[in-house]
């Protein structure tokens, strides 16, 4: 019966949130593999996590701050190589930004902006709630996103956006 729960629950949990948690470590880290690596620590971590939350919010907000939390360990490791092997499969389609695309750019902006706009605009998270999941002050959130968004802004009317409003 217990083994029928773990697989009921490990269904949900893909089914739930592997996508995006995919996606919020990829805008992180930049790297498929990187990525679905942490995306498959973060599942496991939550199968082994005994406790029950008091929500689905609750839930959500703990796998993704687990998530960030694993993605700057693997940012943090001596291990972790910026080169991909000869057999390297290629990425998914829905991670290849068009060449000179706006993803393109959030992807080359530094991972402290990247998680930042990544939170709010894909996964709409407030800044309170960006705050408490990577350790800040909302203010500090805010000044983040402001300066993300003035070097977004910069990079995309120098390749011919035109003059951005904000």
């Amino acid at each position: 019966m217990a083994e029928h729960t773990e697989e009921a629950l490990a269904a949900r949990l893909v089914e739930t949130y592997s996508d995006r948690l995919l996606r919020l470590a990829y805008s992180i880290l930049n790297s498929v593999p990187d990525a679905q690596d942490v995306c498959q620590e973060v599942l496991l971590k939550r199968l082994e996590y005994p406790g029950a939350f008091e929500n689905e919010k609750h839930e959500q907000a703990w796998m993704v701050r687990v998530t960030v939390n694993a993605c700057k360990n693997v940012r943090r490791s001596p291990w972790r190589t910026r080169t991909v092997g000869l057999d390297a499969v290629a990425e998914p389609a829905a991670f290849q930004p068009e060449e000179g695309g706006v993803l393109e750019e959030v992807q080359r902006l530094p991972a402290k902006y990247r998680e930042v706009l990544v939170l709010y605009y894909y996964l709409g998270y407030d800044t309170n709630e960006i705050g408490e999941i990577l350790g800040l002050r909302a203010d500090a959130v805010r000044t983040r996103m402001s300066r993300a968004r003035m070097k977004l802004k910069h990079v995309l009317e120098g390749l011919g956006y035109g003059r951005l409003s904000g």
